[in-house]
């Protein structure tokens, strides 16, 4: 029960929600989805290291840069939820807004090849 109690209380954060709708649509660097939150990398950071510890979320690292993307669901319930959450969150005005702003800087950093966090 305190592993369940762990996963609803990740969600109960709306930076936390946002970051999961950016995550739904693909694996994504912190620069990437400080651009698109318009948030420094401290509090993307700090929100990313609870949703990986709450188990939502896993990580890489690439040279420098760390990935993340959503972990493979420990359990039914967290399955059902995952589910949800990718087909519901993105329908949100506030995720709609925030995958444009990724969209745009993804495109500005196809266009510039000093600066691109890839």
């Amino acid at each position: 029960m305190k592993k369940t109690a762990q996963l609803f209380k990740a969600l109960s954060d709306e930076t936390r929600l946002r970051i999961l709708a950016l995550l739904s649509r693909g694996e994504r660097c912190v620069c990437e989805l400080m651009a698109a939150l318009d948030l420094p990398q401290s509090t993307v950071s700090r929100h990313l290291s609870y949703l990986k510890n709450a188990g939502w979320i896993d990580d890489r690292r690439q040279g420098v840069w760390m990935y993340y993307r959503f972990a493979p669901p420990a359990g039914p319930l967290q399955e059902s939820l995952l589910s949800l959450l990718e087909a519901e969150l993105v329908k949100l005005p506030e995720a709609q807004k925030d995958l444009e702003g990724l969209e745009k800087f993804m495109g500005g950093q196809q266009e510039q090849s000093l600066g691109n966090c890839r």
